[in-house]
């Protein structure tokens, strides 16, 4: 037997010997004989340009021992979305979208995929601390049949699962879900939170994307940097050039300062990364805010019939409703321009901070950032 011939056989004898050994761990396929959903075009800008995405499930343990992990995901949630504020993909930015389950007491979609990022501040602030049933297999199984996963293999699709118990627990074996998961282009990352668990281990290994493994009773560190107190000022300004329009207007708007509100009380650092989130283009509100509407949306102000315009703007005639937008726009620019300078200071100013505390116990934060940049730039994203 020639040498290549010899190599072709061992190979495919090893892949026969792992898919034996995995069988057990694998079960069958929860994807088998299920449709699946159409996939949606991909997004292009004024130009024809094709908009890249990144899409992000966060599966979180909501069992009684992970209040910690909760905690944590509340106060960091904005720096994963500032890891994507430079990123782009030849030469665009990505539209960031987020979804959100939990899985201590039951599976439960908290959040379909949306920009709207408050809404997922939202839902994390709302989730509670009950049960005990982490079925690891069963959410990873819903994120992918339930949410709606950009057809594009040029997209970042990416899933989050978090929990402490053994990750084969529940009804759905947690590899076949990894790899109906892989079918759709979709990379699952585990995150084991207090140990080395060997179960853990075995998930990770299928989806080919290692264990992360953190503390998640450590609380986070709170830098105070000297630029957050005129970040959060200039959070709250940026908030005056909001345009609620529509059904959701108001109680957008509403949501928007509750987050706001939610995160000082949190963390006061919190704050000041959450305004540099607002400033950044991820932080799309164009379903109920007519400056991204008209912006990013292709909203035309003056079609929007007066009974869904805030109450300032319905005496206002065509041209006094595109002025009163456009000096709104001028002024959120300017505001987000003094809100990214202060928050490069910032970032610096923490990175020294941070070498200091290089012990630090790992957190969920550090986890999805670090790992969520290395996929992204293998899927041709750059950061500038």
């Amino acid at each position: 037997m020639s040498s290549i011939r010899l190599v072709g056989a061992l190979r495919r004898a090893a892949l026969v010997a792992v898919c034996a050994a995995s069988a057990a761990f694998a079960g069958p396929n929860p994807q088998q004989g299920q449709m699946q959903r159409p996939q949606q075009p991909p997004r292009v800008d004024a130009q024809g340009n094709r908009i890249p995405k990144v899409q992000i499930a966060i599966l979180l343990d909501n069992s009684g021992s992970m209040g910690g992990l909760l905690n944590q995901a509340r106060t960091e949630i904005w720096k994963v979305v500032n890891e994507f504020a430079n990123a782009k993909q030849r030469g665009i930015r990505p539209r960031l979208e987020i979804a959100l389950y939990e899985y201590g007491d039951g599976v439960q979609r908290l959040q379909h995929f949306t920009t709207e990022l408050d809404r997922v501040s939202e839902q994390l602030f709302g989730i509670s601390v009950h049960g005990g049933d982490e079925y690891c297999g069963q959410v990873i199984q819903a994120a992918v049949n339930e949410l709606e996963w950009s057809g594009d293999p040029d997209d970042l699709k990416l899933i989050y699962i978090a929990g402490n118990e053994p990750f084969t627990q529940g009804p759905v074996k947690p590899a076949a879900a990894i790899e109906a998961a892989k079918r759709k282009g979709i990379s699952v990352n585990a995150i084991h939170c207090g140990g080395q668990d060997p179960t853990w281990r075995q998930g990770a290994a299928v989806a080919g994307t290692g264990l992360m493994v953190i503390d998640h009773n450590s609380v986070v560190a709170q830098v105070v940097a000297p630029q957050d107190a005129e970040l959060t000022r200039l959070g709250q300004e940026l908030n005056k050039t909001y345009i609620g329009y529509g059904a959701q207007g108001a109680a957008s708007m509403a949501r928007q300062a509750a987050e706001d509100k939610k995160a000082q009380s949190a963390a006061p650092a919190a704050m000041a990364t959450r305004a540099v989130s607002k400033s950044a283009a991820q932080y799309d509100n164009r379903g109920w805010d007519l400056v991204d509407g008209a912006g990013k949306g292709g909203v035309k102000v003056e079609a929007v019939p007066a009974a869904e315009l805030p109450p300032e703007m319905r005496a206002m005639d065509d041209q006094q409703k595109k002025d009163f937008v456009a000096q709104k726009t001028k002024e959120r620019e300017e505001i987000q321009k003094k809100i990214q300078k202060l928050g490069e200071d910032r970032k610096k100013y923490l990175a020294v901070e941070a070498k200091k505390n290089a012990d630090a116990p790992s957190t969920l934060e550090a986890a999805m950032t670090g790992s969520a940049r290395k996929q992204a730039e293998a899927t041709g994203f750059s950061f500038e």
